[in-house]
């Protein structure tokens, strides 16, 4: 997912970066509401997350200046929390509404929980040339034979082809694999990746090595 952060206060900003680059999630910043709708007509973003306060256009102003083929599901962050500025919130279309001081981890979990609502056409089948894979059966096929892998070895798979293109740490994923609680070393990565590998038979080198990185997965094999 690209996410844009909308808030004058580096801080913060900075706060939410931090979090969201430790999920997967790419990441843009603005520091006002005028700088917001000029990425915002020049990219395309899956989450918007924006402060009301702030000088010269706030972000009610903001979102009312954008057009309906820019709009994007919105989670408000603010330090007000009259039932006034809620529900002007939601007259113009956001999705959720968040009071500062807030939880990273709760921010974290509501932006997930917009991007399920959204996510019409969540993957549940993934073709390239004779690999298949079944979200649903969690099941993985090369030449339409079934290929036996870990649970972790599938969750790292799928987790770098829904990132696809997009380098991602061993840090990452061992966040998003293994989860926060888990104190191992990174090297732990490096092990299933290389199992994970020897499974993906001709198209292991769709896995790529990005050197003092971590990995990444490509279609056009590298």
């Amino acid at each position: 997912m690209k996410l844009l952060i909308v808030d004058d206060e580096e801080k913060i900003r900075s706060v939410i970066k931090e979090y969201c680059l430790n999920e997967g999630y790419k990441v843009d910043e603005a520091e006002s509401g005028q700088v917001a709708l000029k990425l915002l007509f020049q990219n395309k973003y899956d989450i918007l997350i924006l402060d009301i306060m702030m000088p010269e256009m706030d972000g009610f102003s903001m979102l009312k200046q954008l057009p309906e083929d820019k709009k994007v599901p919105t989670i408000i962050l603010s330090a007000r929390d009259q039932e006034y500025d809620k529900l002007l919130g939601f007259e113009l279309g956001i999705d959720d509404y968040l009071t500062k001081p807030f939880s990273p981890k709760e921010l974290i979990a509501r932006i997930k929980a917009v991007s399920k609502r959204f996510n019409k056409n969540t993957l549940k089948l993934y073709k390239y040339k004779t690999l298949e894979i079944n979200y649903s059966a969690h099941t993985l096929k090369i030449n339409n034979n079934l290929i036996n892998v870990t649970p972790k070895e599938f969750e790292i798979l799928t987790y770098l082809i829904n990132n696809k293109n997009i380098a991602i740490s061993r840090e990452q994923l061992l966040s998003k694999v293994w989860g926060y609680d888990f104190f191992g070393d990174d090297r732990t990565v490096d092990t299933h990746i290389k199992m994970l590998r020897n499974n993906l038979l001709e198209y292991r080198n769709n896995l790529v090595t990005v050197r003092g990185v971590g990995y990444k997965y490509v279609e056009d094999e590298e």
